[in-house]
C-alpha cells in the first residue's frame, strides 16, 4: 500500500473515532493510534501586546508634531489583530505511540524519540528537551497547562522509550 494511501485512512479513522467519542460510543477501529493532547491557553503575550498598544495610544498624542493617520490606526488595529490570534490559537502538546507534537511559532513540530534527549519536570512545568534546538516549555502558569495529568503521560513514554526524567 501506498504511503499517501495510509495517511488517508489514518486520517480518515481518527475523524471517525473523533466523532463517535463525542457521541460517547467507542472506537469503531480498535488499531487507530491513540495519542494523549493537553491544551493550554496563551494568557500572557495577549495582554503584554495589549498594554504596549494602550501606552502607544496615549503616549503617542503626545508629541506636538504627531497626527492620527491612517497608518496609525492600521498598527493600533494590527497588533489588537495580533493579540487575538496569540489568544485564540491554543497550544499544546501532543504524546502519540513514539513521538511528540507542539505548535511552535514556525508551526507544528514533531519530534520522533530519536530526537529527544528527555524530559525534565518542575512544580508547575513539563520541559520537553530535544537533542536539536531549544527547550519546549509547558507551563500551569503562564499557558494554563495541566501540568499534572502531563508529568503522568510524560513518565510513562518515558518509561517505555528509554528517556530519562529530570525532576525538580
Amino acid at each position: 500500500m501506498s504511503r499517501s494511501w495510509e495517511r488517508k485512512v489514518r486520517k480518515n479513522m481518527s475523524k471517525i473515532n473523533k466523532d463517535r467519542k463525542k457521541s460517547g460510543t467507542g472506537q469503531i477501529v480498535f488499531n487507530a493510534e491513540k495519542t494523549d493532547t493537553f491544551k493550554g491557553r496563551n494568557i500572557m503575550a495577549p495582554i503584554l501586546i495589549l498594554a504596549f498598544v494602550t501606552i502607544f495610544t496615549i503616549v503617542s498624542p503626545l508629541n506636538p508634531n504627531f497626527k492620527f493617520t491612517t497608518m496609525f490606526w492600521v498598527t493600533i488595529g494590527l497588533y489588537i489583530g495580533l493579540a487575538a490570534l496569540l489568544y485564540f490559537r491554543k497550544p499544546y502538546l501532543t504524546i502519540g505511540k513514539d513521538y511528540v507534537v507542539s505548535r511552535r511559532f514556525g508551526g507544528h513540530k514533531r519530534l520522533g524519540t530519536d530526537a529527544l534527549k528527555g524530559f525534565r519536570l518542575q512544580n508547575g512545568y513539563v520541559i520537553v528537551l530535544p537533542k536539536k534546538g531549544g527547550p519546549w516549555t509547558f507551563s500551569r502558569l503562564l499557558n494554563r497547562f495541566p501540568t499534572d495529568d502531563m508529568t503522568v503521560k510524560v513518565k510513562a513514554f518515558a518509561a517505555t522509550h528509554g528517556l530519562e526524567i529530570d525532576e525538580k
